[in-house]
């Protein structure tokens, strides 16, 4: 059986460097296409030293003199810019593409993948959240695989393999709470970027870490399960599991629930979309249930986490509206890790973008783009008035 071949978009980031442990693993059974950075032309350079992959694209263009050479001198064909991934992403080399990238810039390189024959383990929560509709229409189109990886929609996958949809009565999708689960709303508006960033359970990258913190990664979650399980909203559901260990759940129409269970470890959903339908042997750690494991579970205080909420109204308002959501929560994000917002003003910049959006309803591409755009002018337009 020869090697399978994948590509990894954002290779130097969290996902990226815990999908190169999972190729560790496997290293006879795995051949690296296409490693992609966008700044981290340092950590690349290391990771292609190591892998010897095909290709390497940096897609911020500043280093191209420093390090050109030291590619070219492993036998590793660098390209440089955005235009270089589309370019690639359109060739269809390898059989899969692991999508980790971070926002909104992975959507129309997914598509052309897809439209490539290229199957992808989807990392990149905003490839659904900005054009669920379109993406999925396109993976049945071109017959292609789309495997989740994060761990909530991987586990949801595995609960349904050999079910029927039309048999689900809901979706459980389990929040950890992050760092301030247990505090008062009251308490939150002196919240620093350290702490934000103290996340109890999972290792991640800073913008998925602060979205954890105010549950707008759920909210994406939300609108990501329903394209890609095609499930209603009012049937996806959010429960706060501080422990992390049921990463979601499925209720069918006769009241029995699937939980999938498993350390919290991005390798598990990482390895599986890598080698599904089959499971390949990795030492991620095992549940030990001697001990005495306590699994809680508490409904989501809709005023200590609003931004969950406007997941629901954003997919109620349809068309753009998910994609402002999203562009408009990046750009908070961002603000508020460069100390010019409040933490409690993440939120408020994202209600407000979404109340000011003049949705389009059914968009093309461009449409979503132009919308992702807006939103993102309007909340640094919104953040500068806060601090006049």
């Amino acid at each position: 059986m020869g090697k399978k071949r994948i590509s990894i978009w954002g290779a130097t980031g969290s996902i990226g460097k815990q999908t190169l442990e999972v190729v560790d693993r496997h290293r006879d059974r795995f051949e690296l296409v296409t490693l992609t950075v966008h700044q981290n032309v340092q950590g690349l350079l290391s990771q292609a030293k190591k892998y010897r992959p095909e290709n390497v694209i940096i897609t911020d263009k500043t280093d191209r003199n420093r390090y050109i050479n030291e590619f070219q001198n492993l036998g590793v064909k660098v390209f440089w810019g955005k235009e270089s991934l589309l370019e690639l992403a359109c060739r269809g080399e390898e059989e899969m593409v692991v999508n980790g990238l971070v926002g909104g810039v992975g959507l129309e390189a997914t598509l052309l993948a897809i439209r490539a024959g290229t199957s992808i383990a989807l990392a990149n929560k905003e490839v659904l959240v900005m054009a669920g509709k379109m993406v999925m229409e396109e993976v049945e189109k071109y017959d292609v695989q789309l495997i989740p990886v994060d761990s909530e929609h991987s586990a949801i996958f595995q609960c349904l393999q050999g079910e029927d949809v039309r048999n689900i009565r809901r979706i459980i999708l389990t929040a950890s709470g992050g760092p301030f689960f247990n505090r008062e709303k009251s308490t939150l508006k002196e919240v620093t970027v350290e702490e934000a960033l103290a996340h109890p359970n999972w290792s991640m990258g800073k913008k998925i870490t602060i979205d954890s913190a105010t549950l707008v990664n759920k909210g994406l979650e939300i609108i990501e399960a329903r394209w890609l399980f095609g499930i209603p909203k009012e049937k996806i559901e959010v429960v706060i599991h501080p422990q992390s260990i049921v990463h979601s759940m499925v209720e069918f129409e006769d009241g029995s629930i699937k939980a999938q269970m498993g350390k919290p470890d991005m390798r598990c959903p990482i390895a599986l979309a890598l080698t599904y339908p089959e499971r390949w042997p990795g030492d991620y750690g095992s549940l030990d249930f001697t001990l005495k494991n306590v699994l809680e579970f508490f409904p989501p205080n809709a005023d200590q986490f609003p931004c969950l909420q406007l997941a629901y109204k954003s997919l109620e308002m349809g068309g753009t509206a998910p994609a402002v959501l999203n562009a408009a929560d990046e750009m908070a994000v961002a603000l508020f890790l460069s100390g010019k917002i409040r933490y409690l003003q993440i939120q408020q910049l994202i209600e407000t973008a979404l109340s000011e959006h003049q949705v389009v309803e059914d968009p093309e591409l461009e449409e979503i783009f132009t919308a992702d755009r807006w939103a993102r002018s309007f909340v640094l337009d919104q953040a500068n008035q806060f601090n006049q």
